[in-house]
C-alpha cells in the first residue's frame, strides 16, 4: 500500500499501531518518553481507529458566492469568454465586491467550469475547428447583447434571465438578472446600458456598417425590443 506521510510527521504507521496497542496501564507520559514524541502526539494516535494522516482540507469549505451568483458568473464565463481576472472585475462590480481571486478560482474548479482553452476545445468538438468565433477588432461602441436563461434555484418559482452587454473593443461589461425576457425588460435593460456605457452607441441599425452597430442574440420579444430601442432612442 502506498502510504504518504506529512513531511513533519514524527511517527510512522508502525509506531502509531504500537501506541494504539499499548496496554491501558501505560500512561501517555510513559509512551511519550518511550517513543520520544510529545504528549499531544500520543493523545492524537492512541485513540484513533487507523494509522493514516488525515487531509488538512476543511470539511466545510466556505462559499463566498451563493448559488444564484455562481450561475451568473458561470454563464458570463461561457458566453463572454472572460479570463479569471476579467471575470473577477465583473463579479466585484455587479455581484460581490469583497470576492477574492482565489475564491472565484475555487468556485470555477468546484463547479467544473473549463478554462478558456478548455472551452475552445469543447467548441471545436471532433472537427478540431472552433465553432465559437472570438470577437474581431472593433472600435469602441460596438456592443454585443446576449440573453440567457439561468437555472432555477431551489425555492424559486420564477424564471431568471441574464442580460449581458459587452463592448467588443474595450471589453466593458454590463449585466443584469431579470425575471423575464419581455419587451419591457429588454427596453429597461438597454436604457440602463445606455446610461452606463462609457462610449456612445446604438443610434443606427444593427445591419449598418458602423462601429456602433449592435450584435444581438436571444429569443422571445426581448430581441426585437432591443433592436427597436436602438433604432428609436
Amino acid at each position: 500500500m502506498d502510504i504518504k506521510l506529512y513531511k513533519q510527521a514524527t511517527t510512522t504507521p508502525r509506531i502509531r499501531a504500537e501506541i494504539q496497542a499499548a496496554p491501558s496501564s501505560a500512561t501517555n507520559s510513559e509512551l511519550a518518553r518511550q517513543y520520544n514524541v510529545s504528549m499531544a502526539t500520543i493523545r492524537r494516535w492512541r485513540y484513533r481507529n487507523d494509522v493514516y494522516d488525515r487531509p488538512h482540507t476543511r470539511h466545510n469549505l466556505l462559499a463566498t458566492l451563493h448559488p444564484g451568483q455562481e450561475e451568473v458568473l458561470i454563464a458570463a464565463r461561457e458566453f463572454l469568454r472572460l479570463g479569471l481576472d476579467d471575470l473577477l472585475v465583473v463579479a466585484r462590480e455587479f455581484l460581490n465586491p469583497p470576492l477574492s481571486r482565489s475564491a472565484l478560482h475555487r468556485m470555477l474548479k468546484r463547479r467544473g467550469v473549463p478554462t478558456l482553452a478548455g472551452l475552445a476545445r469543447r467548441d471545436a468538438g471532433e472537427d478540431e475547428k472552433p465553432r465559437h468565433k472570438f470577437f474581431k477588432d472593433y472600435e469602441p461602441g460596438y456592443l454585443h447583447i446576449d440573453i440567457k436563461h439561468l437555472p432555477r434555484m431551489p425555492g424559486e418559482d420564477q424564471k431568471r434571465y441574464l442580460y449581458v452587454a459587452i463592448d467588443r473593443a474595450t471589453r466593458w461589461v454590463y449585466l443584469e438578472v431579470r425575471r423575464s425576457q419581455s419587451a419591457r425588460d429588454a427596453r429597461a435593460f438597454m436604457k440602463r446600458v445606455k446610461g452606463k456605457a462609457p462610449s456612445r452607441f446604438g443610434r443606427c441599425s444593427p445591419t449598418m456598417e458602423s462601429p456602433s452597430r449592435i450584435a444581438l442574440r436571444g429569443q422571445g420579444s426581448a430581441r426585437p425590443a432591443c433592436r427597436s430601442y436602438l433604432l428609436n432612442e
